[in-house]
């Protein structure tokens, strides 16, 4: 079985840096790739980054493209999204993903998702 648990959300303004964390634990199928997904209040969870198994590659949304820089370290078995100029339509519960799919657009979906972590609430303000 495998877990995922998130931290590192908190109130901001806009403008300011988070740091989200995501620790990964249990077995795991090597190769794996990691997402960043998020959830507004009365939307549907969107995708926000992905990373493939070694951190060569990186995919993200536009609406965060530049901002939002996705990364892991696996000999810590760790993912992490930095999150710099936030913006209050950034706010949202921000979940991390584990997917067995190699890599691709297949990535934004979160179908492709076999493990979620419980989510950390990141809440922007103007």
């Amino acid at each position: 079985q495998v877990s995922l648990v998130e931290s590192g959300g908190g109130s901001v303004q806009a403008g300011d840096s988070l740091r989200l964390s995501c620790s990964i634990s249990g077995r795991t199928e090597v190769p794996y790739a990691m997402g960043w997904f998020r959830q507004a209040p009365g939307k549907e969870r969107e995708f926000v980054g992905s990373i493939n198994w070694n951190g060569a590659a990186t995919d993200y949304a536009d609406s965060v493209r530049g901002r939002l820089t996705i990364s892991r370290d696996n000999a810590r078995n760790m993912l992490y999204l930095q999150m710099n100029s936030l913006k209050p339509e950034d706010t949202a519960i921000y979940f991390c993903g584990l997917s067995h799919t190699g890599w691709g657009d297949d990535l934004r979906s979160a179908r492709e998702y076999a493990y979620w972590g419980q989510g950390t609430q990141v809440t922007v303000f103007q």
